[in-house]
């Protein structure tokens, strides 16, 4: 995998501006903070945040793949300013979790996801 940063631009905190990546791709669907018995334990965002990563990481490697695969990340977030005043939690889970692994990312605030108790959804693609 390698991170493009064009010439002369700054580096971006958390995420990286391009990747070019060889091998087979691997998606995974909109990714919510529920258990694997698809109940919610939290209604808070950053709680969601933290089990969505978590099952993030355990469809990864139900794959045979893990973080540092991830190439691309697609955040839907009904809660854009409790997000941004929360920025420090969600790098520090996203590091914890995720590890130092920086994709190309996207986070989009919405006004509701299908899941209606759903903070956050997520989705990946992975280069294996």
């Amino acid at each position: 995998m390698k991170h493009i940063l064009p010439a002369g631009w700054a580096r971006p905190k958390g995420y990286s501006n391009g990747i070019i990546a060889k091998g087979e791709v691997f998606f995974i669907a909109g990714v919510v903070g529920w258990n694997n018995d698809e109940v919610f334990e939290s209604d808070n965002l950053v709680d969601q945040f933290r089990q969505a990563l978590l099952n993030i990481r355990a469809i990864l490697e139900a794959g045979n793949a893990g973080p540092e695969h991830i190439t691309r990340m697609t955040w839907y977030v009904t809660e854009m300013d409790g997000y941004r005043t929360q920025l420090p939690e969600f790098g520090a889970i996203y590091k914890e979790i995720i590890g130092k692994n920086f994709p190309v990312m996207a986070c989009v605030g919405v006004t509701a996801l299908v899941e209606r108790q759903a903070k956050i959804e997520i989705e990946v693609t992975a280069v294996l």
